[in-house]
């Protein structure tokens, strides 16, 4: 009996999906999620900004996928094992804080010997950290052999810190009061060119006298 070309087709397309589908379950799956957004709060002290830094450099920040710490060998850029001790020797000029700025802003602008360069701009797409969440990643990267001391008032050269609240107004003391010029014929005001305290301008209507603002001038004896 022979069977049909078309029979013979379609039971080895139906083989075929079989087998591949098969051989699909045997590859271990893995979901890959976005990572999760970080809430920055103003009031973070300089541990939890290292806490948090922490978990964006293992995340968000993709830093893991290129960097090892403490391993063995390193992968496509360099070990951060102990690197806030070699921050402020590795450019001349250069504090351990500006170092690890221009790393992360400017990544190319300096390449430690033995390495190429092609670590993404962080504060950019794809991985597009802000500002903040860059600080509390400067602040892990000194506790890693060093102290962290960065808060998130805390301003380099790229990036200038927003004023405290609270702060003193141009030419005022902190908490002072702001004075604010009263309107033009407020009470208070003062017209231009005038004293203050004085009595504004004044024209007589037709027919009515202008009124003395001035001290009263002696009087003259009776019969002169």
């Amino acid at each position: 009996m022979t069977i049909p070309l078309v029979a013979r087709i379609g039971v080895l397309v139906l083989a075929t999906t079989a087998f591949y589908g098969y051989v699909g379950q045997m590859v271990p799956q893995s979901e890959v999620q976005p990572p999760e957004e970080i809430a920055i709060r103003a009031d973070l002290t300089t541990p939890e900004m290292v806490e948090i830094g922490r978990e964006i450099a293992d995340g968000k920040g993709l830093c893991r996928t290129c960097h090892t710490i403490g391993q063995s060998g390193a992968l496509r850029f360099p070990d951060l094992a102990g690197v806030a001790g070699r921050a402020a020797e590795r450019v001349p000029g250069l504090s351990a804080l500006d170092y690890f700025a221009q790393s992360l802003y400017e990544p190319d602008a300096f390449v430690v010997p033995g390495f190429n360069p092609g670590m993404p701009t962080i504060n950019r797409p794809p991985i597009g950290l802000t500002d903040q969440e860059i600080l509390c990643v400067i602040a892990y990267l000194q506790s890693l052999g060093g102290t962290p001391t960065v808060t998130l008032q805390t301003s380099h050269r790229y990036y200038a810190a927003p004023a405290t609240p609270g702060a003193a107004p141009p030419g005022g003391a902190p908490g002072a009061p702001v004075t604010t010029p009263a309107a033009p014929g407020a009470p208070g005001a003062v017209t231009p060119g005038t004293t203050p305290g004085a009595a504004p301008d004044q024209k007589p209507r037709p027919g009515e006298a202008l009124p003395l603002t001035g001290p009263p001038g002696p009087v003259p004896p009776p019969g002169r």
